[in-house]
């Protein structure tokens, strides 16, 4: 399979569109976890990148087939063709380059969006800059630096009142003793 991708540089920010569950049946084909709102995206995308994150490594793939199973995607990927080269795959995410992503509605945003972001409160205290973003499987954390220390700042609802692109700044509402952590 190594010679149907292409190493993918490392500065090129990636939108993950899902992340490969297990093999599905013994030639290849995977089952994937779509990490989007989208999942019929998976039907339009021949190109795309496998990231293990684990290890930093980022290779292009070519998409051969895709459809759609319940909640899940089945995919084959060029080269691909034993369910060991499947069951190798397991937990790589598949990702697409960011000018490939689809445009959100208002409001909306892609997490690498955050990032060099201003936070502060709402009674103006300079929490620091998002410097990167921490995937749970509950919910992201903005990792954010003020320059001696970073912090883990939930991006809920609850905490984050006002997200300002254009302006680079995003506005929170801390429960007790978050900042302090």
């Amino acid at each position: 399979m190594a010679g149907h991708r292409l190493a993918v540089e490392m500065s090129s920010r990636l939108v993950v569109i899902g992340e490969i569950a297990r093999p599905h049946g013994l030639r290849g084909e995977m089952r994937v976890t779509p990490l989007t709102d989208r999942p019929e995206r998976f039907e339009g995308v021949t190109e795309c990148v496998l990231w293990d994150q684990a290890r930093d490594t980022r290779e292009r793939c070519r998409i051969t087939a895709a459809r759609r199973q319940g909640a899940a995607v089945l995919v084959f990927v060029a080269g691909c063709e034993t369910v060991e080269a499947a069951s190798a795959l397991v937990g790589r995410l598949i990702a697409l380059p960011e000018d490939e992503a689809l445009p959100l509605p208002p409001g909306r945003f892609y997490p690498w969006q955050m990032e060099g972001c201003r936070v502060l409160t709402e009674d103006g205290r300079d929490v620091g800059r998002v410097t990167r973003i921490e995937h749970s499987p509950a919910h992201d954390l903005w990792v954010v630096a003020d320059g001696t220390r970073e912090r883990l700042i939930p991006a809920v609802a609850e905490i984050v009142v006002e997200v300002d692109l254009a302006g680079g700044r995003v506005v929170i509402r801390p429960p007790d003793g978050l900042l302090d952590l």
